[in-house]
């Protein structure tokens, strides 16, 4: 029986590996199908593997050795969009000079936008030196950093409604605002046909989106019902038990992406080379990387503690609820790097790429930020659970299935994204005229 499978496939002989596994019995002919797969493949996978490092090792030879001058130009001045930078400083000097909320949140707002395609970009240079692997997981670290800041001085502050809030808002604006207008754009671009993805990501995508809201609909519901054992601590301990899952979930997400699963990446890293000559050298050493990263992720901590305080004081001033600001007006300035990078894949034709960006931070939000976030707590003793309430959960369990059934099909045009758009303008209306029921922000 063995003996012919291995001569249809042109083996005269039972390899040296395997042949005391089949004396024994320990193989059938489907498991013998996928190690001669294995050895087939191996010596592919090697050379693949062997090139990377020669590409790395050539570009670690090749690393620039720049001055702090010409490290300052190629990292803030080399962007026009790192002219916002400035209003930073401005909003800090406004706060100080006078008692308008409003105007000094605005200006926090607009300065802190360019900071996250900045950290990108470090983060980018910085991968350069590391291989795709750790490069995969420097970007899942560093992908959401301002939100995860935000969140974390909002807790220290004990503001846990601002806190669910914010991440809220930044899953709605990604699987909405950010997939839509690149759906639109890029179906405006391409428009005489559909543009097609991989829909095998895609549903995996959808999968762990749908576990997230899971996560967060237990909790709440326990909540609603009144059914909990042990009042007021049963919620509580159940949101620890389901963040911890949801992060041990997010961690065998980025493994199975990464390794066993790696061709999403290599095609996006292969594409992203594609777009331009300059992106195969790094601009900046890995040093210069690592300061610069530093340094943006301190100044990002530091306008964010500003911004933060002035919430409630700007809500005040523009008599909008502060549920508006944290779900609409936060995430969509905090994604606006993302949102231009997704619509510029797509207006290329490059769909993975933007599904990358938008339903993968997505995810990021809801299986690692969240939990995280719910753990910091617990390790500050303020009490965060993943009850978010029952409209804000409605909100996100709905956009989650709309999303869902777009994505199933593999494929999209400006008509899906015209639709993903209004129902993002049907979601911010929501949140203007809705009235959280916990005012005190904790």
């Amino acid at each position: 029986m063995f003996s012919n499978f291995f001569k249809s496939m042109g083996w005269c002989k039972v390899p040296g590996f395997m042949q005391a596994h089949v004396e024994l019995g320990f193989v059938n002919e489907v498991e013998l199908k996928c190690l001669l797969e294995q050895e087939t493949y191996s010596p592919q996978t090697k050379a693949a593997s062997l090139m990377e490092q020669g590409a790395l090792r050539e570009r670690r030879a090749k690393a620039p050795r720049n001055s702090v001058v010409q490290s300052f130009k190629i990292v803030i001045l080399s962007n026009k969009l790192n002219l916002l930078l400035f209003f930073g400083p401005l909003a800090i000097l406004v706060h100080y000079v006078t008692d308008n909320k409003g105007w000094f949140f605005l200006l926090s707002l607009v300065g802190i936008t360019p900071l996250a395609e900045r950290l990108g970009y470090a983060t980018e240079q910085l991968a350069c030196y590391t291989g795709s692997t750790v490069g995969g997981l420097l970007n899942a670290t560093f992908g959401n950093v301002i939100e995860l800041i935000i969140s974390i001085i909002a807790l220290k502050n004990g503001m846990i409604r601002v806190v669910q809030l914010t991440l809220l808002g930044s899953i709605l604006s990604n699987m909405l605002l950010v997939l839509g207008c690149a759906f639109f754009c890029g179906g405006l671009v391409f428009s005489r046909k559909d543009q097609v993805f991989d829909k095998g990501n895609a549903v995996v995508s959808s999968g762990m989106l749908l576990m997230a809201v899971m996560g967060l609909l237990f909790p709440t519901v326990l909540h609603y019902t009144h059914s909990e054992v042990h009042a007021g601590s049963s919620e509580l301990a159940l949101s620890r038990f389901i963040s911890c899952i949801m992060l041990v979930t997010y961690a065998a997400y980025l493994f199975f992406q990464l390794k066993s699963q790696p061709s999403f990446y290599t095609e996006e890293t292969k594409q992203n080379k594609e777009m331009s000559e300059d992106d195969e050298d790094p601009e900046i050493s890995k040093w210069e990387a690592i300061i610069w990263l530093s340094i943006l992720t301190a100044w990002v901590s530091i306008l964010s503690g500003y911004l933060v305080d002035a919430i409630e004081g700007a809500s005040v001033s523009w008599k909008i609820p502060i549920s508006f600001i944290s779900v609409i007006l936060l995430p969509i300035v905090e994604n606006a790097a993302e949102h231009a990078g997704a619509i510029m894949f797509a207006m290329k034709d490059k769909l993975d790429l933007s599904l990358g960006v938008a339903i993968g931070s997505s995810i990021q939000i809801s299986m690692f930020a969240v939990p995280f976030c719910v753990m910091i707590g617990w390790m500050m003793g303020v009490q965060m659970d993943l009850n978010f309430q029952l409209f804000e959960t409605a909100t996100l369990f709905t956009t989650v299935i709309v999303v869902a059934f777009f994505l199933q099909e593999g494929t999209s045009n400006y008509f899906k994204g015209l639709m993903l758009i209004l129902c993002y303008l049907v979601v911010a209306a929501s949140f203007f005229v809705h009235e959280d029921p916990h005012q005190g922000w904790c």
